[in-house]
């Protein structure tokens, strides 16, 4: 049993109290242990329960959903852009109620149209939503030549809330799809993929099976590591109780374990570039624990190296290419159907992409070798970008952030601009106005991030800086995690350019920088950007002692710092807090 929760009174079914756990069932019972009901709905772990004032009971569950049940059937299925729900809790006063999910985030959700997000909020969550990367291990075997195709979403209605149906997309991948009654329709909640968000890196085979992960675990000096597999898709907490009981380990190694997993899968250290596909993060891991040791984890080691300044430019390139592609095409063949082929690709151009891709992906299994990508397809993708309908653009800004990061590329001397920098095209594009959909805006801000990779790019990017700031202002408050991290990628790039240029450094942009890092820190949750927000402050700290000094009188950045160490819990971020404050404010 993971849950227990006290029934209002008033329950209708006479019922005083309800359990739930790992078989997913909800259970309602008399203080005397009579079962009354039994409720169906979820489809993994239940976690966590509570009641409402109305009598209600909500749930919280590892498929990703909390969902309200009345005179014993589901009313309303709230789904998360998250890997599962953890915790659940009610506000006696309104009848609020408070979800903690994987993703580290607190949401509140109201029935009251008075405390309801604005309309661009809740857009934004629907889309995240949307957007979402559903684990193939969640979900069990699924035959896709079985499922039926998007048609199904038009001639069949769901027989319950949250009924949740599989369909079989025209490009081969599996979306999901859930009833809601409210609304009447299917709504979109994700695309199955065969690990955590696809990003298409290299898995590690162990006894059969692909793990992103395999920890060794030194147990005694003199015998070899145990093997501690794990998958990004995975529980923490579940894994290390299947490893310890599988090596008949003793319990008081969970919370170590647990925590080894979770400090060795989220990034570790900075400025040490790792081996890798190219133009992948180079946020390294340990992959090797003791018992016993976890708190002298290698982020909190005496002998840790230095995190700041930041010298490496930083990209996020990693991509799933034949996914790309596929929708591409299906995009393509959409614009067919409806009569504008006057947008689409010919077969020149969709050869072109081909090629492009291939090139790519052979660039990517090559990690040594430098490819020099085809114009054409870089023609291709601009013109996917500025010409193609803005719900359709998505995948065409993603493999131009692909293509920004490449070593030898010619993506700022291609034909199709014209005379124009790729700044100026994505600015034309109008993804960085607030009507342009998000993930199209953080792929935008990726491409701008990834471009500091060539010569050509850090030209291109210096030279643009006032356009570029402009375009980002409007997004540093923004509730998106993965368009923070980008643009604090993006701030990072810009300030080890500054430090690369020696005394031709530039103080009113990097007091620029310095002020919107630290306002970003004001507001942001997530532990990455976080991170990424003080070793950009760091390393602009690091420019010099003239720009040190100005710093410290027009920035409060002990007030940034103190506003770290409150958000963030990981040692990674204390650690950098303290190099900020030991090495830099001090000097």
């Amino acid at each position: 049993m993971r849950a227990l929760c006290r029934l209002q009174s008033s329950h209708s079914s006479g019922a005083q109290f309800a359990s739930a756990g790992n078989d997913s069932v909800i259970r309602l019972w008399t203080l005397q242990g009579l079962e009354v009901a039994q409720l169906h709905g979820h489809e993994n772990f239940v976690y966590s329960l509570a009641s409402l004032p109305t009598g209600e009971l909500v749930s919280a569950s590892e498929d990703r959903t909390v969902r309200i049940w009345k005179d014993g059937r589901c009313v309303q299925t709230i789904t998360h852009p998250a890997i599962s729900v953890w915790s659940v809790a009610a506000c006696a006063q309104n009848g609020d109620i408070v979800t903690g999910s994987s993703d580290r985030i607190v949401r509140v959700f109201t029935r009251s149209k008075d405390r309801q997000a604005d309309a661009a909020l809740l857009q934004a969550y629907d889309e995240s939503v949307k957007a979402s990367a559903i684990p193939e291990q969640s979900i069990g075997n699924i035959n896709k030549h079985d499922l039926p195709g998007p048609e199904f979403l038009q001639q069949k209605s769901g027989t319950k809330e949250g009924q949740v149906q599989m369909i079989r997309e025209s490009d081969g991948s599996v979306t999901a799809h859930q009833w809601s009654n409210a609304a009447n329709q299917w709504v979109s909640v994700g695309t199955v993929v065969d690990s955590a968000g696809g990003s298409g890196g290299r898995k590690i085979t162990f006894n059969g099976k692909d793990y992103d992960y395999v920890f060794d675990v030194d147990i005694k000096d003199g015998e070899p590591a145990l093997k501690l597999p794990y998958n990004a898709t995975q529980n923490p907490y579940e894994v290390a109780r299947k490893f310890i009981a599988d090596n008949e380990l003793p319990l008081d190694y969970l919370d170590q374990v647990a925590n080894f997993i979770v400090q060795n899968t989220q990034g570790t250290t900075i400025g040490q570039r790792q081996g890798g596909l190219p133009g992948s993060d180079p946020w390294g891991t340990e992959s090797r624990y003791r018992p016993g040791d976890i708190d002298s984890a290698p982020s909190q080691t005496p002998s840790r190296p230095r995190t700041l300044p930041q010298t490496q430019y930083l990209s996020i390139a990693t991509a799933q290419y034949k996914t790309i592609q596929k929708k591409i095409q299906e995009f393509n063949q959409q614009l067919i159907t409806d009569g504008r082929k006057d947008l689409s690709l010919n077969p020149l151009g969709l050869e072109a992409l081909a090629a492009t891709i291939k090139q790519l992906e052979s660039a990517a299994s090559k990690p040594d070798s430098s490819t020099p990508v085809l114009p054409e397809g870089i023609d291709v993708v601009i013109k996917i970008i500025t010409s193609w309908p803005a719900d359709k653009r998505l995948p065409g800004y993603d493999l131009l952030r692909v293509l920004a990061a490449a070593s030898e590329t010619t993506v700022t001397r291609t034909s199709a601009l014209e005379g124009q920098t790729i700044v100026d095209i994505l600015a034309s594009t109008e993804v960085f106005s607030p009507e342009a959909p998000i993930n199209s805006t953080m792929l935008a801000m990726r491409t701008l991030a990834n471009l500091f990779m060539n010569s050509d790019g850090r030209t291109i990017m210096d030279g643009e800086w006032d356009t570029v700031h402009t375009l980002v202002e409007p997004f540093l408050a923004s509730t998106n995690r993965n368009l923070v991290v980008a643009i604090t990628t993006l701030y990072i790039n810009y300030a080890v350019l500054l430090l690369a240029g020696g005394d031709n450094t530039d103080t009113d942009r990097a007091m620029t920088l310095l002020e919107e890092l630290a306002r970003i820190i004001d507001s942001v949750k997530d532990a990455e950007a976080l991170y990424r927000s003080l070793v950009g402050i760091g390393t602009l700290l690091a420019l010099n002692d003239e720009f040190r000094a100005k710093a410290k009188a027009a920035v409060d950045i002990e007030k940034a710092l103190k506003k770290a160490e409150k958000t963030g819990v990981e040692p990674r971020v204390k650690s950098v807090v303290k190099e900020i404050r030991d090495e830099l404010l001090q000097s």
